[in-house]
């Protein structure tokens, strides 16, 4: 299926915004800065990231939006009179930057640059205005400003992403342009005639044949929940005397996006959603979570500790009831965690079970049911042994969203000669879910999602289902994959390469061999062949897997800024007929003895304890 037919620019405006038009004074003319290549400039697995210094020092960000141009009319990508969307998580200097991205457009002749009001748009909030804003489909991409769950301020860090047309991460193919691109750049192009757009409020500005729309941030993304959810069934829910939720948006961007659905929209308790106002700093230093708005066990100190839960996820008692449930963002919205009372839902179980009940979910039960599902390597198989028994297509890719895309895309127009897996959802061990209503993990979709769930189960019962509960179920049903990621933060990035690569030469020698008790079945490095374009992605992780099933991983990451990351996943299944209530924590730390066994972790980055377990 092709793209909707699309209104020209001045029709949307009048027939869909209805916002005053304001003719700016300036000038649209074209100057060009003369620039070198600025080394370093490769995107991660999710965009460019480095401190907010290096970002603002001289033509750093401008030297990768033109680059991003650049690969774009190499590729004959209709940039001229075309749409673009900008905007960010509203972290320190996203509003300086837009103003930036949105002159060096102008100055590549984009025709009409999308803005959310006050320079926020959630990451999957993005994509969603990509693909429904208008007649859908109009922009042929969008910037977001965002280093994700990263703490943002002067001394902090800043990122930039670039999304194609369907609205998904950029894929590798087109990175690996933008990057060639960087080294040979020698001038930016910029209407510096141009006057700052006002970001705080919406309205529709003109200069020369050009259009600036600033508008409100959430309205289409909520447009496109309503697609997906029964939003009187969910109202139902939180209107329950027994039903109480708290949802921490940490002082990123999901504030106003939290509080207009799960407030205003569907009736939930005023103040139910916390830490809502966005924040440059997302807090900062004095805030609970030090300005690290990443939700987990670690970092949503707030929000754990409501739900009457410690950092390693033990009940602990507290002077105030707790809540129901319990929901956390992070900074550009996109992740999730979930939380019953005094209970900690894993990522990996949270999206299997979305998967086992999505016929709960109106987006998948109105169309037949789901037809796929997927989930990132180091995540663990409970996705597996529902997609088995409900007979889905399961794929097992790399880490890093832009993977799902392909699959979710695939049997559209973007590639008509493949197989159709949609409906479809996705999720990764680092508390991102999603499915096909975008092309980015959604963290509000995810927390729907859940309640989706509740609300029917609990309609079926009579009495109030929690989360707990839902989870028993699911277990006794499929067994238990327990799970834990030990992440080493800041290590020494050389010593840690060196200790992936030891490992990645004895790939395949220790088959056999017996450590601790435990036997080797496959010791491999994972690569990924993709069965829609075909492209391979090697390096992407160390994999020991054991004749019993259990699962140790290894991954660098590539979403930090100083240092590395060393990311350390431990997974041991226990199927029905076992002991199914015991601590994940616990169960996996043989796994992790035998790990630093493999790796000498302990050597080569000099600590003797993670930085963060969940």
């Amino acid at each position: 299926a092709g793209a909707p037919a699309k209104r020209p620019p001045a029709m949307t405006i009048v027939l869909k915004r209805k916002a005053a038009v304001t003719a700016m004074s300036g000038s649209i003319a074209v100057t060009s800065e003369k620039t070198t290549p600025i080394e370093g400039q490769k995107p991660g697995t999710s965009g460019l990231r480095k401190k907010t210094k290096v970002f603002m020092e001289g033509y750093y960000l401008h030297n990768f939006v033109q680059s991003v141009f650049n690969a774009h009319f190499a590729e004959n990508v209709p940039v001229k009179g075309g749409t673009l969307v900008v905007s960010g998580d509203g972290r320190f200097w996203n509003p300086e930057a837009i103003q930036i991205i949105t002159k060096i457009a102008l100055g590549n002749g984009v025709g009409r640059v999308w803005l959310g009001k006050d320079g926020l748009l959630s990451t999957p909030a993005v994509s969603a205005v990509i693909r429904a804003r208008g007649g859908g489909f109009e922009p042929f991409g969008g910037f977001i400003c965002s280093a994700s769950h990263n703490p943002g301020g002067i001394t902090e860090d800043f990122g930039i992403k670039y999304n194609c047309e369907n609205g998904g991460p950029a894929p590798e193919k087109m990175t690996n342009k933008m990057v060639e691109q960087t080294a040979s750049l020698t001038e930016i192009f910029m209407c510096e005639g141009v006057p700052d757009i006002d970001l705080s409020k919406p309205g529709v500005y003109t200069i020369g044949d050009r259009i600036v729309e600033v508008f409100d941030a959430v309205v289409d993304h909520m447009e496109v929940l309503q697609e997906c959810f029964d939003f009187k069934q969910i109202k139902d829910l939180l209107a329950r005397p027994d039903f109480t939720f708290v949802y921490d948006c940490m002082s990123g961007v999901q504030g106003p996006y939290a509080r207009k659905i799960l407030e205003e929209v569907l009736g939930g308790k005023p103040g139910s959603c916390i830490n809502a106002d966005s924040k440059p700093d997302f807090g900062g230093p004095t805030s609970a979570w030090h300005g690290h708005a990443d939700p987990n066990l670690t970092y949503a100190v707030d929000l754990v500790r409501r739900m009457g839960l410690n950092a390693k996820g033990e009940k602990i008692s507290t002077s105030e009831p707790v809540p129901s449930f319990g929901a956390g963002a992070d900074g550009d919205a996109d992740r999730n965690m979930i939380l019953g009372s005094q209970f900690f839902m894993s990522p990996s179980d949270s999206l299997a079970i979305i998967v086992a009940n999505a016929d709960c979910i109106p987006q998948f039960a109105k169309v037949g049911g789901l037809k796929g599902c997927a989930r990132s390597m180091p995540t663990s198989g409970a996705l597996d042994l529902v997609a088995k028994k409900q007979g889905l297509a399961c794929f097992e890719v790399p880490t890093g969203w832009k993977f799902f895309g392909n699959l979710m895309d695939s049997g559209t127009h973007y590639f008509p000669d493949g197989k159709t897996y949609t409906p479809f959802v996705c999720g990764e061990e680092s508390f991102g879910t999603g499915s096909d209503h975008v092309r980015e993990k959604d963290g509000m979709w995810a927390v729907l999602a859940w309640m989706q769930i509740i609300a029917a189960k609990t309609s079926a019962a009579g009495k109030l289902v929690s989360v707990e509960d839902i989870a028993n179920a699911h277990w006794k049903e499929y067994g238990r994959n327990y799970y834990a990621r030990y992440d080493y933060e800041g290590v020494d990035k050389p010593q840690s390469e060196e200790m992936m690569k030891l490992m990645s030469d004895n790939s395949g020698n220790l088959v056999g061999q017996t450590i601790q008790g435990m036997e080797i079945a496959i010791n491999d490095v994972f690569e990924y062949s993709d069965p829609v374009d075909l492209s391979v992605s090697k390096n992407q992780g160390l994999r020991f897997i054991f004749t019993d099933g259990s699962r140790i991983i290894f991954r660098l990451s590539g979403t930090g800024v100083a240092g590395a990351t060393v990311r350390l996943y431990l997974e041991k299944y226990t199927d029905p007929s076992g002991d199914l209530g015991r601590d994940a924590f616990e169960v996996v730390k043989p796994l992790a003895s035998i790990a630093m066994e493999l790796s000498s972790l302990q050597t080569y980055t000099g600590r003797d304890t993670p930085t963060v377990i969940t």
